[in-house]
């Protein structure tokens, strides 16, 4: 997720990298908002060529293709032909297909170097660009005949070379449009059973489904069309591909209309040995059913030449694209080595050539290479093949050392790591004239190894502080003090957030006042109250969860009496946050303490896993804070019907947070909607790839914590109406007590003549704790008519009960059941306080158990009656 961060400190570190007066260039991973770039770009269909001047809006994100950016055209020419869709002053969307990250790149480029043995194509390759660019082109066309329109695909314009970032970038439709709405659905039941294509009559979520049906009917378009491995960008399953597909903001309110396919540009390339997502399973097995070991973005030129002679009026005009098509994507296979397509024709000179003029024009693009070293390895096939080769030796060194110093000399394998940094850096000074300067300078003078110390930390600074590390201040401070820097070098190993909490001083208390000044100054503070929801909503509608209308009613209702109740009570859910936390790493302090014996790694392991164990009980003592305090207001107001909801999901852990949006859902649905979005996903952005703003995981989580329940409680209804002719059953209880106790002893028979040893409970409980939880469940399914509640109350006491008579079997023991383990119960009173112990044991577990079984039973999904 994005951190806020000052364009113009950033600003004001290149500057001080500049003034260093180093010899190489200022190394930048992105551009920042107002930035002007010139380019000399390259029209798709018709192909035309001229400069253009973009102004950068703002970045808006990027993942392993590339970066995006919005940008306004200042400046246009055209100098050789024609490029349409360009107008001045318009708003268009450039990706430079180099991510942002510098481990997103590395790995990025790790994958594909594994399926096709060179860098990644679409930065590098001139006719990868083009003949991607040309494929969505054709898949724009087609889409006018599956959806209608060829709106639905966004248009691709002219592709680029970035110098400064070192890629080959695109211009594109600029897309003002939004991620899914989170929907209000109490009927996931109905959702879950529907597929794209079959009736979708009375379902809800019009959206989501409205959204996954267009990417399954894209899918199977381009399946047909012969774009199989582009499909993969919009395999639902993926879990990460649903923000390829957005919503325009003109079609709202409207929740089918507006859909466009905006990203056709895959970033990792899958192979049998790295799928990265459910859907990749499938995919490996279809690829390798068509002889595809490595799948990435190969077209089926067949397929697309039979669609375009079936369809000749859509694709009228566009017979010399198709031509182009072929050749560029020839040229483009023909710039890899891909051991897996090739096969053979490796060994023909004319592909080996290409191949190499194919890494010239990486090394090129990339600024490996400067333009004279460029020259000279254009000349040489064999100085070509020494720098491509050049890393490998790295790989042959241990061997070298192995020989040259046999035996066990123990200093030699550090000297192992010495090739492996050296190889690379050798490459840069070949390569580049300015790097030789840069670096042989810093070996001459210290002055300027100093300046130079000073700039690279510039840049470091740059990238701590858009990450979050430092503030505007402090990153400021530092490149003013370059000793600074060396000081935080040690803590970046941690977390940001941990980073900046220990180093700086006024993010500590702000943290602080948040976690534990914040929620008090809420409770007591009713304006307090109202701006920190009136921030939020002013966020949620930046974020597009909210519509303006949505946001407008919100801002209405904000000074109503239920309002003002619920901000209350969420204030203190916001105090319980760290309750839980500070509970357990208490016990586990006071745990080590008290075993003084224990090694650190010992202690450290039984303190990891007591809070371990502790986090997935499914109450905690902020849940419980929670629920006294809703108990409490009940109380108090003498009101169970406004806190019905709450009350119940308050003593739980997590879903907890929930518990007052979720009450509010009905008499308030566009807060209880926002509220419940707002905090069910902003702790799923954490996590890497599938935690992308408007991926699969995102709503997934919210249906998980706010329409789960509502389903929940629709099936409780439903059952209900159901039940509603039938009496009231409470006889099967004390039958259904005594058949569990009687089948768990028959499980410690069966268990004595399996294994020829007596066992106690102990010896069975992975298989004797479903006894009670299903006699639980048959407690609740046999009361008939009676209500819920007392339904629920029932099984728990019939488990109770199970247990009380269990505790009677085991005390019994071996003198009328021979098959269990003998119990020492002593004589007289203190037999009978090992049995009400063992009893109060077994009846509280089984109760538990019990209750949890009759709790699913009365929720689980409700099967339609087929007539």
């Amino acid at each position: 997720m994005a951190v806020p961060y000052s364009v113009e400190t950033v600003r004001a570190l290149e500057r001080k990298f500049r003034e260093q007066s180093v010899l190489r260039p200022f190394r930048r991973q992105r551009f920042e908002s107002g930035t002007v770039l010139g380019y000399d770009i390259r029209g798709v269909l018709p192909d035309g060529r001229g400069p253009v001047k973009l102004e950068i809006e703002w970045f808006v994100g990027g993942g392993f293709a590339g970066q995006v950016y919005k940008t306004r055209l200042l400046e246009f020419e055209n100098t050789d032909g024609a490029i349409q869709g360009l107008e001045k002053g318009k708003s268009y969307a450039l990706k430079i297909l180099i991510p942002a990250s510098g481990m997103s790149r590395r790995i990025r480029d790790l994958f594909y170097a594994m399926g096709f043995q060179g860098p990644f194509s679409l930065q590098v390759t001139p006719a990868a660009g083009r003949s991607q660019a040309l494929w969505q082109k054709f898949i724009r066309r087609a889409a006018a005949i599956e959806f209608g329109s060829p709106d639905c695909v966004v248009d691709i314009l002219a592709t680029l070379v970035d110098r400064d970032l070192g890629g080959r970038g695109e211009i594109s439709e600029w897309v003002d449009g939004r991620m899914w709405r989170f929907e209000v659905d109490d009927d996931l039941d109905a959702r879950r059973g529907w597929k794209p294509g079959r009736p979708d009559e009375g379902l809800g979520s019009p959206e989501y489904r409205t959204k996954r049906a267009f990417m399954s009917g894209l899918v199977k378009l381009m399946h047909r069309m012969g774009a199989g491995e582009l499909a993969r960008q919009y395999e639902w399953w993926s879990l990460k591909s649903q923000p390829n597909a957005m919503k325009r903001t003109a079609s709202d309110p409207d929740p089918t209309a507006g859909l466009v396919a905006v990203d056709f540009r895959a970033g990792m390339a899958l192979t049998p040995v790295t799928p990265q997502c459910p859907a990749d399973i499938k995919l490996v097995l279809q690829g390798l059913a068509r002889g595809r070991l490595v799948q990435f973005d190969k077209g089926d030129l067949g397929k697309l030449d039979q669609f375009v002679a079936e369809h000749p009026d859509a694709f009228a005009g566009m017979e010399a694209a198709l031509a182009e098509l072929k050749r560029e994507d020839r040229a483009y296979r023909d710039s890899l080595i891909d051991l897996t397509y090739h096969h053979v024709r490796l060994f023909g000179r004319k592909l080996r050539h290409a191949i190499m003029n194919g890494f010239r024009e990486s090394w090129r693009v990339r600024n490996m290479t400067d333009e004279r070293t460029a020259a000279r390895l254009d000349k040489s096939g064999l100085l070509s093949l020494v720098f491509l080769l050049w890393p490998f030796l790295a790989l042959a060194t241990p061997v070298l050392f192995i020989f040259a110093w046999p035996g066990p000399v123990w200093w030699k394998y550090p000297l192992w790591l010495a090739p492996l940094l050296l190889t690379p850096f050798l490459r840069k000074l070949w390569g580049r004239a300015d790097l030789r300067r840069h670096y042989g300078k810093m070996a001459a003078s210290p002055a300027y190894f100093l300046r130079a110390s000073r700039a690279r930390i510039a840049e470091a600074l740059i990238r701590w502080h858009r990450a979050g590390r430092v503030s505007e201040d402090r990153a400021l401070k530092i490149a003013d003090h370059p000793w600074r820097y060396y000081f935080h070098l040690p803590f970046t190993v941690l977390p940001i957030g941990f980073h900046r909490f220990l180093t700086d001083k006024a993010y500590f208390k702000e943290r602080l006042q948040i976690m534990f000044v914040r929620p008090v100054r809420l409770f007591f503070n009713a304006e307090e109250r109202e701006k920190w929801l009136l921030d939020m909503i002013a966020q949620g509608e930046r974020n597009r969860m909210l519509l303006p209308a949505e946001a407008d009613r919100i801002r209405a209702q904000i000074k109503e009496p239920y309002i003002q109740k619920y901000l209350k009570s969420l204030a203190v859910h916001l105090a319980t946050l760290f309750v839980s936390e500070t509970v357990y790493v208490t016990v586990a302090i006071v745990y080590v303490l008290s075993h003084p014996d224990l090694t650190w790694q010992q202690a450290t392991l039984h303190a990891g896993v007591i809070v371990g164990a502790l986090n997935l009980l499914p109450v905690s003592p902020g849940s419980l804070v929670r629920g006294i305090y809703v108990v409490g207001l009940m109380i108090k107001e003498r009101n169970f019907r406004d806190y019905n909801i709450a009350f119940g999901l308050s003593f739980l852990k997590m879903i907890g947070y929930l518990a007052f949006p979720l009450q509010m859902a009905y008499r308030y649905p566009d807060l209880a909607r926002f509220m419940a979005g707002h905090w069910a996903t902003e702790a799923v952005h954490v996590v890497p790839v599938f935690g992308e703003r408007g991926a699969w995981l995102e709503h997934f989580v919210f249906d998980a914590f706010y329409n789960y329940p509502l389903t929940v409680r629709r099936r409780i209804k439903q059952r209900a109406d159901l039940r509603a002719h039938l009496k009231p059953r409470s006889w099967p209880a004390p039958f259904l007590a005594l058949a569990g106790a009687g089948l768990l002893a028959f499980l410690h028979f069966v268990h004595f003549r399996i294994f020829g040893r007596t066992a106690g409970f102990g010896g069975v409980w992975w298989l004797a704790i479903w006894l009670p939880f299903l006699t639980g469940a048959l407690s609740s399914l046999c009361a008939g008519g009676m209500r819920v509640g007392k339904r629920i109350f029932q099984s728990t006491l019939v488990g109770g009960a199970f247990g009380l008579l269990y505790g009677l079997i085991v005390i019994l023991g071996p003198r009328v059941f021979p098959f269990l383990d003998p119990v020492q119960v002593g004589q007289g009173a203190t037999a009978v306080l090992t049995y009400v112990k063992l009893s109060v044991q077994y009846a509280l577990l089984f109760g538990l158990l019990a209750t949890a079984g009759a709790v699913v039973a009365e929720t689980r999904k409700i099967r339609p009656v087929r007539p």
